[in-house]
């Protein structure tokens, strides 16, 4: 079961993998996420709004929404 809605910045985010890192906006601690657990196309430095649940290897961010895309030249 996931947690209440947090939001954070993509920190890190490999698209040919699939998967990335969160920088949670209280806490500072990076969360996992992978693209299936998305529901709007990220990217590194977006803002984003998630929940945390229980993964097979700890917490992982799940139903990722974009708050606010990075400025992008």
């Amino acid at each position: 079961m996931a947690e209440k809605a947090r939001t954070g910045k993509v920190k890190f985010f490999n698209e040919q993998r699939s998967y990335g890192f969160i920088a949670d906006g209280e806490t500072n601690k990076e969360i996992f996420f992978h693209v299936t657990g998305t529901l709007d196309s990220v990217k590194t430095d977006d803002f984003v709004e998630y929940e945390v649940e229980k993964g097979q290897r700890g917490p992982k961010a799940v139903n990722v929404k974009l708050i606010k895309v990075k400025e992008r030249s």
